[in-house]
């Protein structure tokens, strides 16, 4: 995800997306740890999308 895409949402959005993430990313390492996870670049990807939603929320505030 673009941060210029993050940045068009409200407060309340991001935080529902960054909630989002963040529970992907434990069934992400849930997988991973089960052997079941089919692309390990996913999880880079969330980690990614959680720092950036941080620092975006950390921004405006």
């Amino acid at each position: 995800m673009k941060v210029s895409e993050i940045r068009e949402f409200s407060l309340e959005e991001k935080q529902r997306m960054l909630d989002d993430r963040k529970e992907e990313l434990f069934n992400l390492n849930f997988q991973h740890e089960t052997g079941q996870l089919e692309n390990p670049q996913k999880m880079k990807q969330i980690r990614r999308d959680i720092a950036r939603i941080k620092t975006i929320i950390r921004e405006n505030m």
